[in-house]
């Protein structure tokens, strides 16, 4: 079940990575007044500035800052490269047995029976629909929807404006850019890649690299 718009987490929240994500991440805690307790990064020389007024504390393996994360705060991954990402989660699932938390910006629309994983960056104007399943570490970026009965694996990154239809199944790594077009039905084999502006109305095989109105493999 989808956390409901609006819901204040008990505890603060550390973002690993303070960059442009980690900013629009910021900006979806604190529409949901969520308190940001800093931002975590490997460039050493961003220790010690501030990002839109919040504090970058140290790396993202500093054990000082990574021993509050399942006591006094939680922890989200605001990193668009994946590779980099499953490092993060990793990291954290190691060291702390704790799984990032999901970053809904207020202004998403989320159906109350659809199921939503961990470590999810959603973002404003977004939809999905009913009984759809998005997995964990998705990016949703604004105004991308995912119709009803839809599936999204884990690792899954849609671009602004994109539109899954109803009962697609799109696997885990895959990347669509954005104005996308996924008619219903359709499945997304692992690690493909959708080139923006595209109009998928076939299968596409796992791995590859489709572009174009109808999408073609490259």
């Amino acid at each position: 079940m989808p956390p409901e718009k609006g819901e204040t987490m008990e505890n603060p929240v550390i973002i690993f990575g303070a960059n442009e994500m980690g900013k629009a991440a910021l900006e979806i805690f604190e529409s949901n007044s969520v308190v940001v307790y800093g931002f975590l990064d490997d460039d050493e020389s961003k220790h010690g500035q501030e990002l839109s007024g919040v504090p970058v504390l140290g790396k993202t393996d500093d054990d000082g800052f990574l021993k509050l994360i399942g006591k006094k705060c939680e922890g989200f991954i605001a990193v668009d490269d994946r590779e980099l990402r499953k490092g993060l989660v990793k990291l954290m699932v190691e060291r702390r047995k704790k799984m990032p938390v999901n970053a809904i910006h207020r202004n998403a629309e989320i159906a109350t029976s659809a199921h939503i994983g961990h470590g999810n960056f959603i973002n404003n104007g977004v939809v999905v629909g009913s009984n759809a399943k998005i997995g964990n570490h998705c990016l949703l970026n604004t105004n991308s929807t995912v119709d009803f009965s839809a599936t999204l694996g884990d690792l899954v990154q849609v671009g602004a404006g994109s539109v899954i239809g109803n009962e697609a199944e799109i696997g885990d790594n895959v990347f669509i850019g954005s104005g996308v077009t996924i008619v219903s039905g359709i499945k997304i084999g692992k690690g493909a890649r959708i080139g923006a502006g595209s109009v998928v109305i076939a299968e596409v095989k796992a791995n590859a690299t489709v572009f174009g109105n109808p999408a073609k493999e490259l």
